[in-house]
C-alpha cells in the first residue's frame, strides 16, 4: 500500500464508556486508503472528571506522538468531539489541526447527560456554563478551519439528536440508526475520509503586492 505524502496523520478521540476499541471499522478503513492514525484511551473514560481535564490528555498525547509543530486532522465520537472541541478551542489546538470532524457529538448538550452527577455529565447538559463557553466563539474558531459535523436524526443517546449541529463548517446527516454506529456504518467511514481528503482551508491574511 501506497501512502500519500500530502495526508496528515489523524487522531481519533473516543466517547464516554468507549476505548480505543470503538475504532475498530474507522481506524483499518481510513489505514487502507494511506492515513496514518492514532487514538489513545481516555482515562477515566466515565465522565467523572471534566472534559477540559480530558482534553489535557489529548493535548499530551498529540505532542508526544506528532511533536509541538506538525499539523494533524482530529476526528471525535460523541463526548470525544466535545473533549476536542475543548482542545482546540481552549489549549491551543487551533494551530495544529486542519481537519476536524465530529461524529454524533453533544455541542448543545444530551438530556442523557442528566442520568449521571458527574463533572463531565454537568458539562454536557443542555445549556451548561462549560457548553455556553465553547459556543460563544465556536463560529469564529472553528471558522478558521475544515469543521465537519456529522450526526444522524435517529441518535438516542445525543437528545435531541439535532444537538449534534453546528452553526458552523460543514454539516452531514447520516439516516445511521443507532449511535454507536456512526463510527461503523460504511456510509459514516466514507463520508469521514472524503472530508479527510479535502484541501485545508487557508486562513493566512494574503499577503499585499508592493505598489511600485
Amino acid at each position: 500500500m501506497k501512502r500519500s505524502t500530502d495526508k496528515n496523520p489523524v487522531l481519533l478521540v473516543h466517547g464516554i464508556w468507549d476505548t480505543t476499541a470503538i475504532f475498530d471499522r474507522v481506524t483499518p478503513y481510513l489505514r487502507e486508503l494511506g492515513w496514518l492514525v492514532y487514538s489513545l484511551d481516555l482515562i477515566p473514560n466515565d465522565s467523572s472528571v471534566g472534559l477540559d481535564k480530558l482534553a489535557e490528555q489529548v493535548a499530551n498525547y498529540a505532542e508526544a506522538v506528532f511533536g509541538r509543530d506538525r499539523p494533524f486532522d482530529l476526528v471525535g465520537f460523541s463526548m470525544g468531539g466535545i473533549v476536542s472541541r475543548y482542545y482546540i478551542q481552549r489549549l491551543g489546538g487551533i494551530e495544529r489541526v486542519q481537519r476536524f470532524v465530529t461524529i454524533s457529538s453533544p455541542h448543545n448538550g444530551t438530556v442523557t447527560a442528566y442520568a449521571l452527577n458527574l463533572e463531565g455529565s454537568l458539562q454536557m447538559r443542555p445549556k451548561s456554563p462549560f457548553l455556553q463557553d465553547l459556543n460563544r466563539d465556536a463560529v469564529d474558531m472553528l471558522g478558521r478551519i475544515n469543521f465537519t459535523s456529522m450526526w444522524t436524526p435517529f441518535d438516542m443517546m445525543i437528545l435531541p439528536a439535532h444537538s449534534s449541529k453546528m452553526p458552523v463548517g460543514r454539516e452531514i446527516e447520516l439516516p445511521v440508526l443507532v449511535h454507536r454506529w456512526m463510527v461503523s456504518d460504511r456510509r459514516s467511514l466514507n463520508a469521514v475520509a472524503r472530508v479527510l481528503s479535502e484541501p485545508v482551508k487557508n486562513t493566512k491574511p494574503a499577503q499585499l503586492t508592493p505598489q511600485i
